[in-house]
């Protein structure tokens, strides 16, 4: 009996150890669909936030400066770079998913509700909500 419980506790560890490792399998950095954006996903505490960390244009032709948040309906906010921008806020994971976080578009200054799964190791499936109406976009991992 004591071989079987602790077979049985190890099998149970292994399992936990598994579920744990691939929660964290959405960390790293991922390219958008359009190609014109990184964003790094990250864990902190319990949650998974997402920050812009390159862009196919980060110079303002206009200005020569680099590009900021100028579509944010926070006036006091468009002066932020887009580059470190969180983009991805509490995206916590339950049952296979990233559920139940915020997708930011610095594109349009719309935050919606959003959850992400995994195709596989490399591709990231992102489903934004507005309303009653999703959109969802096929990201890549940057290796």
């Amino acid at each position: 009996m004591k071989i079987f419980t602790s077979v049985l506790f190890s099998v149970l560890f292994a399992f936990s150890l598994s579920a744990q490792s691939y929660s964290d399998a959405i960390i790293g950095k991922w390219k958008s669909e359009d190609k014109k954006t990184v964003v790094e996903i990250y864990k902190q505490g319990n949650v998974y936030l997402g920050k812009i960390v390159w862009i196919a244009q980060p110079i303002d032709t206009d200005t020569g400066k680099p590009r900021t948040d100028i579509e944010n309906p926070d006036p006091a906010k468009r002066n932020v770079p887009l580059i470190g921008l969180v983009v991805m806020r509490n995206l916590q994971f339950k049952d296979g998913f990233w559920k139940d976080g915020e997708i930011y578009n610095s594109g349009n200054g719309e935050t919606y509700d959003g959850d992400i799964w995994l195709e596989n190791n490399d591709l990231l499936k992102m489903k934004a909500y507005w309303y009653f109406m999703s959109q969802t976009e096929s990201w890549t991992r940057e290796k």
